[in-house]
């Protein structure tokens, strides 16, 4: 029984799994980091040149630059045309909100991470990507070492892989499966089991309960280690050797802190979207806030409470970010005129309580939600 045909919506889940290549493959990689930067930047000038000439947007296929460029040859097809489709996306998203998405830009070899993209055919003779038991068969690359935390379904349908260099040097790849997936039943929140939350800056959130998450210390320390580190590289000859091996440190313990805090925020939002059966949450946007303000990771948490709530039926609560949470009292209604941002309490002038100043706000943000929900 095909469980891909009987199953409702289409689903489709990323696993990312570590890659450990040859040099040759490894060589081959860059080859492919290059030539999928070079058919970009060569397609992007082709059409300015094109739109400039005719007035018309037109974006040549990458088999146009083979003849010129042979060593385009010795990569795989799919990564340049992989190229083009992104480029094709780039350029609707510009033309359907330019304020936003901006004007595709030429790539530059020291912009940051390396990264193709990859789809998988099925053929007669098999497909042209697949997993064995501790590596992925690439078409060129042939079978690279992979340590594989995870296994897919035997139903899931592999569609491509995205394989990345991060600044560490490290090799990592992502692989999409597409799969079904049970519709969930709609779950009706009460009061008693939906949560408020509020995000701060003190802690990472607060829940109109009282209860608050606060980032690990061992996230906390990584994070000191860090900054002595980057006192101890201000001190340090640039280019001298003691200085590139500080760089290299600074780099690894930077994709350090960022796993940690990927951890902490899966962990957090794991157990809200368990615990819970509808979560409100303040439509902030986070891009506004600046320095401290700024609870690090809680777009993320934001986003990943969205899927996990929705994949079990759940409601994620999103309240106006102009609403004044902070400043009304939860108890009575009152809405005061300000409140001091260095004012962690404040007394409702109407009916007395002293509240605090975050725990008001997730109370309130509950309220909100829940009227919402009620509409």
């Amino acid at each position: 029984m095909d469980r891909s045909k009987s199953a409702g919506p289409v689903r489709y889940t990323t696993l990312k799994v570590r890659l450990y290549p040859t040099p040759e493959q490894a060589e081959l990689f860059e080859k492919t980091f290059g030539c999928c930067r070079y058919i970009w930047n060569q397609m992007l000038a082709d059409q300015q040149r094109f739109y400039l000439e005719t007035g018309a947007h037109f974006i040549p296929t990458p088999a146009k630059y083979k003849n010129s460029a042979p060593f385009l040859k010795e990569v795989d097809n799919q990564a340049l045309i992989q190229v083009h489709n992104e480029l094709s996306r780039a350029f609707r998203a510009f033309f359907k909100d330019p304020e936003r998405s901006g004007y595709p830009r030429f790539k530059r070899k020291k912009d940051g991470c390396c990264s193709f993209t990859a789809c998988n055919h099925d053929f007669p003779s098999g497909p042209t990507i697949y997993l064995t038991r501790d590596a992925i068969r690439m078409t060129k690359a042939g079978t690279v070492k992979a340590k594989l935390h995870r296994r897919p379904q035997a139903w899931w349908k592999l569609k491509r892989i995205t394989v990345t260099r991060a600044p560490t040097g490290k090799y990592h790849c992502a692989i999409l499966y597409e799969h079904g997936a049970k519709e969930p039943a709609p779950v009706r929140p009460a009061s008693e089991r939906t949560i408020g939350l509020k995000c701060s800056a003190r802690h990472f959130y607060v829940a109109d309960d009282g209860s608050r998450a606060d980032p690990p210390r061992w996230l906390e320390r990584s994070q000191e280690e860090l900054a002595e580190l980057q006192q101890r590289m201000a001190r340090m000859e640039p280019g001298s050797k003691n200085h590139q091996e500080a760089v290299q440190k600074y780099r690894l313990l930077h994709e350090h802190i960022a796993a940690q805090r990927r951890d902490f925020i899966h962990k957090a939002s794991s157990r809200i979207a368990n615990g819970w059966d509808a979560v409100c949450v303040r439509a902030d946007d986070l891009t506004e806030l600046s320095g401290a303000l700024r609870p690090s990771g809680f777009g993320m948490f934001r986003e990943q409470l969205r899927y996990k709530l929705a994949r079990q039926g759940k409601p994620l609560l999103t309240v106006d970010r102009y609403s004044p949470t902070t400043r009304t009292c939860s108890v009575c209604g009152q809405i005061q005129d300000s409140v001091s941002p260095k004012d962690r309490t404040w007394t409702c002038p109407r009916c007395g309580t002293v509240h605090d100043r975050e725990v008001n706000a997730a109370k309130n943000i509950k309220a909100e939600g829940l009227a919402q929900l009620r509409a």
